[in-house]
């Protein structure tokens, strides 16, 4: 897992800024970053491969800025440049798109297939201390593109604030917790949270880690435990708890052992709420029903990793889904980036919990799945269907 300053990069706002060369792209991320993150040049090409920057911003917290390749490049090298930058549109939560000027011709079908991703777009006029003719520029560019537009200069600083602002104010209208709606400040909530040999010696592993603290955050009560104990945890408290968070596979047992009319869910089920498409992966284990040994199975991990005993995705899941199904059903496991272009080979998708992607670069592989007419569903949602109790479970 990459993380840099104890914050994981797939916990951070990813801002993506884009445009021409030498359009500003650069000095305008050296300028908020107050330190020389991408090279500045006047060359054409400069900026040759997606460049990141892990920073704070108000409202936002946590974020990475991303410098990427220009629409326009067109040097020897330009078109693995300019896929490049589509590449990181991939994992772009809200785009910054610097404009030159009033030709937006450019500009107008990248701007498209950011609406088509429901990527937020954040217009800038880059440069502005060189400009003279502000307003009319800003009305001319208006009218083709219905997009916030904010005149920013590097060199002096103009609208940068404005501009920050501008993203806290997106960043507010996409976030979403994990535990949203399900839980409130002073509940009691149970985490069934196995430590075997999945999980690495002497630390929790990322998801248990991001629920636990955001409990925390809301002031609940959180009690962590593993499957053994839980019993004997439950039977400790005074009152019945609000709500149970377990590990997918321990799902099963963990429902069967909670007290009627207790929520319970799943770590992998919180993620698939938080950043993918929950309702299309309810549908998409519906689909397992369908299946046969003739059918096609993708595994897809965000991570990539040496597969440990018992793993969830190469192992447990795989085991769960052929008992299902039947031994003959053919299942394929991919990890990190390797997730193909091509989904048509496949009568289902599943996808881990993702919790190494943020939500944008989750949601551009539920897109392709949805493009492509493949049912695609999670982890967590597939053991629930698979257990016979995902009609039971909160998500």
């Amino acid at each position: 897992m990459k993380q840099i300053g104890n914050i994981a990069t797939s916990e951070r706002v990813h801002i993506g800024f884009y445009g021409r060369c030498n359009s500003g792209k650069s000095s305008l991320i050296n300028a908020i970053a107050g330190q020389e993150v991408s090279i500045v040049s006047e060359q054409a090409g400069t900026t040759t491969d997606s460049v990141a920057k892990n920073i704070e911003l108000p409202g936002v917290g946590a974020a990475v800025l991303i410098d990427t390749a220009g629409f326009d490049d067109d040097t020897l090298l330009g078109q693995q440049r300019v896929a490049s930058t589509r590449q990181a549109m991939m994992k772009t939560d809200i785009a910054v798109m610097l404009l030159s000027g009033v030709d937006v011709v450019i500009e107008q079908p990248w701007l498209k297939d950011f609406q088509q991703k429901n990527i937020p777009v954040i217009g800038v006029v880059a440069k502005s201390d060189l400009l003279s003719d502000k307003d009319l520029i800003a009305k001319e560019i208006t009218a083709k593109l219905d997009i916030p537009l904010i005149h920013v200069s590097a060199k002096t600083g103009e609208g940068i604030v404005a501009l920050l602002k501008q993203i806290a104010l997106f960043y507010k209208s996409e976030y979403r917790l994990l535990t949203e709606g399900m839980c409130q400040r002073g509940d009691t909530v149970i985490l069934v949270m196995p430590q075997d040999n999945q999980a690495p010696k002497g630390r929790l592993i990322k998801p248990q880690v991001e629920v636990l603290r955001e409990l925390l955050d809301k002031k609940c009560v959180a009690i962590c435990c593993d499957e053994e104990n839980y019993e004997t945890t439950l039977a400790s408290l005074k009152t019945v708890p609000q709500l149970i968070i377990a590990d997918s596979q321990f799902f099963k047992s963990v429902y069967e052992k909670t007290p009627n009319g207790v929520a319970v869910t799943s770590f992998s089920i919180l993620f698939a709420r938080q950043r993918g498409d929950i309702n299309l992966f309810v549908d998409g284990a519906e689909v397992i029903a369908s299946l046969t040994e003739n059918s096609r199975v993708l595994i897809a991990e965000a991570c990539s990793h040496i597969p440990q005993n018992e793993d969830i995705g190469r192992v447990k899941l795989p085991r769960m889904l052929r008992k299902y199904v039947g031994e003959n059903l053919s299942i394929y496991v991919v990890g990190g980036n390797d997730f193909p272009r091509d989904l048509t080979q496949y009568d289902l998708v599943i996808h881990c919990g993702a919790c190494m992607f943020n939500r944008r670069h989750v949601m551009s592989r539920v897109a392709q799945a949805v493009e492509q007419n493949v049912p695609m569903t999670n982890y967590g949602v597939a053991i629930a269907f698979l257990n016979g109790i995902l009609d039971n479970v909160v998500y």
